[in-house]
């Protein structure tokens, strides 16, 4: 994406109709946009049509001014046509919570990708129900907030979940292999703004070591969904899958090295495409623009 100080990316949906498209690059074109990328897909089931773009406008005018302008031209074609609009500049990082249980690879994966400019995000924190990954973080310069869990606390961590996301600014949580399985009403208030990674075995084999199931079975490919969360365990709007294909030489040991790639793989993409606006909620199911 680009990251210049003139770089916007607009994202808009609202029922499919012709002129749509023409009407929204016109009135860039009026406000001086020079569009860098379109993608759009109208989704004939529900009459729906789903539009990002990237676009700089012209260093030659007064930018301010302009986004001013634009964005009230925005707010008359949204009314005309009962759309809704987002509009940001494209430089401007994502804020994210990381939260992690014991399992580290996807939270290291995330740090390291983030910290080599992979990631469009700031992590603002990191939060965990056990200490083991403190030591990590804060070598990374970012804040570790240890949030133990029982049956009996965890309407008093969840709040403090909240109490972090609320004071952090944050616009994503990311749940980095946290085993612990959220409430309704905390699924409720992150809706949208919350994603979860799980092995791809489920629902065949659940519980502790799935993958030493999956072996006993003689499984052939190994992978990982990254979803939003829902209140469904593990059946929230899909993001971004990956499989493995593995064969009768891979022990138990093998396969998990093997689901910690596809694991680290598919949550990196759909942190990714959520903070660069390339993802819009189509009811219980997910178009991503890339």
């Amino acid at each position: 994406m680009t990251e210049l100080n003139n770089a916007y990316v607009l994202t808009l949906t609202c029922a499919e109709r012709p002129g749509i498209v023409h009407a929204v690059t016109g009135l860039l074109l009026k406000h001086h946009g020079d569009i860098r990328e379109l993608k759009q897909h109208d989704d004939q089931r529900s009459g729906t049509l789903f539009m990002r773009i990237e676009f700089e406008v012209s260093q030659a005018s007064n930018i301010p001014a302009e986004i001013a302008e634009l964005e009230s031209s925005l707010t008359e074609l949204a009314t005309e046509h009962d759309a809704s609009w987002g509009l940001r500049a494209s430089g401007k990082k994502k804020r994210v919570v990381i939260m992690v249980s014991k399992f580290g690879h996807c939270l290291h994966d995330l740090l390291f990708r983030a910290r080599m400019g992979e990631l469009p995000v700031e992590i603002a924190a990191v939060v965990s129900n056990h200490p083991d990954h403190r030591q990590q973080v804060e070598w990374n310069g970012i804040p570790f907030f240890h949030v133990p869990v029982t049956a009996e606390t965890k309407p008093e961590a969840e709040s403090r979940l909240m109490e972090l996301v609320d004071r952090f600014d944050v616009d994503l949580v990311v749940l980095a292999r946290y085993m612990q399985v959220l409430s309704d009403e905390l699924t409720r208030q992150l809706t949208g703004r919350a994603i979860n990674i799980h092995h791809s075995f489920l629902p065949s084999f659940k519980g502790a070591k799935p993958y030493h199931q999956a072996f006993e079975r003689g499984v052939k490919t190994v992978g990982a969904t990254a979803h939003y969360v829902n209140s469904e365990l593990d059946e929230g709007p899909i993001i971004a899958q990956q499989v493995q294909n593995v064969d009768h030489s891979y022990g138990p040991e093998d396969l998990v090295a093997a689901g910690r790639d596809t694991e680290c793989k598919a949550l990196s993409d759909a942190v990714r495409w959520h903070c660069e606006d390339r993802i819009f909620l189509n009811g219980s199911r997910t178009v991503v623009l890339r």
